[in-house]
């Protein structure tokens, strides 16, 4: 005996399956491909496109102090920085982002950090680099 749904027959299973079909597949970037209708109309000659950042915004919840561009170019930075380099000084800070392939325009920031200075954290790199860090945490 196949086990299907108490509810209903095979027949109006399948078709309530199809209905859904369009939201199951996942509209994606361009939305759903599979049922048109879904699809959001283009805005009118007129009229300005839609926006997921209507404020300018990417992304919402960036610490007070800081914008959102902020938090992800310090993100970048700490992407090449790995902890093993930490604490470090320059030449320690640049050898660790060369070694995991740093783009240049990183490498280059940290070739202009003072020399002599020991970094904690990366918050610590980025502040030194002459960036703002969040005014308060938690």
């Amino acid at each position: 005996m196949e086990r299907g749904s108490s509810k209903h027959g095979p027949r109006i299973d399948e078709q309530m399956s199809q209905e859904v079909a369009g939201l199951v597949q996942g509209p994606g970037t361009g939305g759903s491909r599979v049922e048109e209708f879904r699809e959001a109309e283009p805005a009118g000659e007129d009229q300005p496109g839609a926006t997921t950042a209507p404020a300018g915004e990417l992304r919402t919840g960036a610490p007070q102090g800081m914008s959102s561009e902020d938090v992800e170019a310090r993100s970048r930075l700490g992407r090449f920085i790995t902890m093993a380099a930490l604490p470090g000084d320059r030449e320690a800070l640049v050898a660790n982002a060369r070694d995991n392939e740093a783009p240049a325009d990183i490498v280059a920031a940290l070739q202009g950090l003072p020399d002599g200075t020991r970094y904690q954290t990366v918050s610590e790199v980025w502040a030194a680099l002459g960036h703002k860090n969040e005014t308060t945490r938690w």
